[in-house]
């Protein structure tokens, strides 16, 4: 019976009607992560590489790619990720999730090493793909699907156990060498299911044990607990350089920035600062005003996904869109929190604005299954 009310919702006709505030948003906050990639790298780029253009044409590559690929994505309707293939009788996304493992398999024995991480795998001279960011579009079609078919499930820690059967493998596959990474998995799934749950109780019991069992993965890797070291003595800890010149960065901006363009700390002080500390040098060019205008578009986008989950057409369509939402709601939140030392250092980036082909694809994939969901809404249903 649930078999066949998807096969129907999936042949109702799209009715073509975009969230365009929501793609609006989207290109914007990709633009000005574009000229803030380049105020950030040319110095670097020019000194190393005698091309002070060279990390802006490569992100401008993928985001050239990546938005008609995103508008592409969007016209596919969502439900055809969970309807089975004809002969093989297999659900995309099963295929998908099994894929996913095998690339994680993959890298971490083949993996191209880069900063001492086994995360990458390379694509030719020009490009790599990192799957654990592959991994997340994955865990939210699937944690969708799987709270799609039986809701109800949730109610009971049984339903929640079964969800972290599937989970669990790629987060322990990914937190070998992406500690934060895994992390962002498991709260997607702890996220999804948790709004999915009517009863919350036995999600306190598992957040607890959540969060001992990442306390023991810190404790147990030297180079993760040196980092609560560091955290707790930024002063005078010398491995607390990065974070210390990005705190720096941020004073120096004052209410209205230096300029875009301008920034002292991007000479050299930071290293690779158009990556993870690429909010510093924000704050620094453009000031607190500029950094909480960023924020604000941030706090746009979340809401446009939470409008779109909330009219959503069914259960799948509505736990796609909140799974995004939750994505990039704690990257935004733990890279803001690490670049101003509110939390120990880990690599996560500033979605849309950090430098990073396979993140931003990944994030304008996800934008193209929000739209896809967005594009079944009535238009009198639609706030």
């Amino acid at each position: 019976m649930e078999e066949s009310a998807v096969v129907q919702t999936g042949e109702k006709k799209s009715k073509g009607f975009y969230d365009y505030s929501l793609l609006f948003l989207i290109c914007f906050l990709v633009s000005f992560g574009l000229i803030m990639i380049y105020s950030t790298s040319s110095y670097n780029a020019l000194k190393y590489y005698s091309d002070p253009t060279l990390y802006l044409r490569r992100q401008a590559i993928f985001a050239i790619i990546g938005i008609p690929f995103m508008i592409v994505v969007s016209k596919i309707d969502y439900h055809i990720y969970m309807r089975k293939l004809p002969i093989i009788k297999v659900r995309p996304i099963f295929i998908f999730y099994l894929m996913c493992i095998l690339l994680l398999v993959f890298v971490t024995f083949k993996g191209d090493t880069t900063n001492g991480s086994e995360r990458w795998i390379k694509l030719g001279s020009f490009a790599s793909l990192q799957p654990s960011e592959l991994t997340k579009i994955c865990v939210i079609l699937l944690v969708a699907h799987i709270i799609y078919i039986a809701p109800k499930r949730l109610d009971h820690i049984g339903g929640f156990l079964r969800i972290l059967l599937f989970v669990a493998p790629v987060a322990g596959l990914v937190a070998k060498e992406n500690l934060s990474t895994a992390l962002v998995i498991m709260a997607l799934m702890f996220g999804m299911s948790f709004i999915a749950s009517k009863k919350k109780l036995y999600f306190i019991a598992f957040g607890l044990a959540a969060i001992a069992a990442a306390v023991l993965l810190i404790v147990m890797v030297d180079y993760r607990s040196d980092r609560i070291d560091i955290w707790l003595n930024i002063d005078t800890n010398e491995d607390g350089y990065q974070i210390r010149q990005a705190l720096y960065a941020i004073a120096s901006g004052g209410m209205f920035g230096v300029g875009l363009g301008n920034s002292m700390q991007k000479l050299g002080y930071i290293p690779e600062a158009h990556n993870d500390m690429i909010f510093s040098i924000i704050c620094e060019e453009l000031g607190i005003f500029g950094a909480v205008a960023i924020l604000m578009l941030f706090l746009l986008l979340i809401w446009r996904l939470c409008v779109i989950a909330s009219n959503a057409e069914d259960l799948y369509g509505s736990m796609i869109a909140v799974g995004v939402m939750i994505h990039i709601s704690v990257q935004v939140i733990i890279n803001v929190a690490v670049v101003t030392n509110s939390i120990p250092s880990t690599g996560i980036t500033l979605p849309f604005i950090s430098y990073g082909g396979s993140s931003l694809m990944v994030l304008l994939i996800e934008m193209g299954l929000v739209l896809s969901v967005s594009n079944r809404i009535k238009r009198e249903r639609y706030g």
